[in-house]
């Protein structure tokens, strides 16, 4: 199986905008032969958490019917960050669309203290079952928390796939905590972060791939957007920047 971590430098607040990007990104990872495409933590809006009520959308919002086009046409699982909203407040939440099967939502159930005035936890989902692999997610903050990687091994995830948004002043931490992930749990893992500005902040970009010690076996850049392409079974790893 191919999987593609893709670091992109959303424009805030446009979704319409982020998402033509991220088809421009899904057809290169297809040009891949990629199984499976994961974009960073609310990749459509930029992490804003103080726009967020004003930006979030429901999770069948129409505007993201290509997405399920492109899965469909492609055979890829493609995984796009978006605030989705409820009834009872606003989620952290990945879509993700698989081949011929509903769109689904993996919601961030665990919250870092700054974000609990903007959005509720909300609801994981099991590893997604790709090619014989089982990829766990996990958004940004919830690497740090034991219970979730916890929960991915007793679900038998052999991938770990971080969506983030790292920041400067954070991305040291995330590295060394995904670099335990692995060795200590001896499964691949990776990370997809965004560049550019962000909450006030600049994201850091590293998006990053782990073997199964904990060596780090890629790396882009801090300033770039661009791909990493894993294939799981010859351990190959493809880098491509945006030109």
């Amino acid at each position: 199986m191919k999987i593609c971590s893709v670091q992109t430098k959303p424009i805030t607040g446009d979704i319409e905008c982020n998402i033509a990007d991220h088809k421009a990104w899904i057809k290169l990872a297809v040009l891949h032969q990629t199984d499976c495409i994961i974009f960073p933590e609310l990749s459509l809006t930029g992490y804003e958490p103080e726009l967020a009520k004003k930006l979030a959308i429901f999770p069948n919002d129409h505007r993201l019917d290509d997405f399920q086009k492109l899965s469909d046409q492609h055979k890829i699982v493609i995984g796009v960050g978006v605030p989705t909203k409820s009834k009872t407040g606003i989620f952290i939440s990945m879509i993700v669309f698989q081949p011929n099967t509903e769109r689904n939502t993996y919601s961030k159930k665990y919250l870092h203290i700054d974000e609990e005035p903007f959005f509720i936890p909300g609801e994981n989902i099991k590893p997604l079952i790709i090619n014989e692999e089982q990829i766990a997610i996990a958004i940004c903050y919830e690497t740090s928390i034991q219970e979730h990687i916890d929960q991915a091994i007793k679900h038998k995830a052999t991938l770990y796939m971080a969506s983030v948004a790292k920041f400067t002043n954070g991305i040291e931490k995330a590295n060394h905590r995904l670099t335990e992930i692995a060795k200590t749990h001896h499964i691949t893992t990776m990370m997809s972060n965004a560049i550019g500005k962000a909450d006030n902040g600049q994201c850091a970009g590293n998006s990053s791939v782990w073997d199964e010690a904990g060596h780090k076996i890629g790396q882009l850049d801090n300033t770039s957007e661009g791909i990493l392409v894993f294939d799981t079974k010859t351990k190959k790893l493809t880098t491509v920047y945006r030109q």
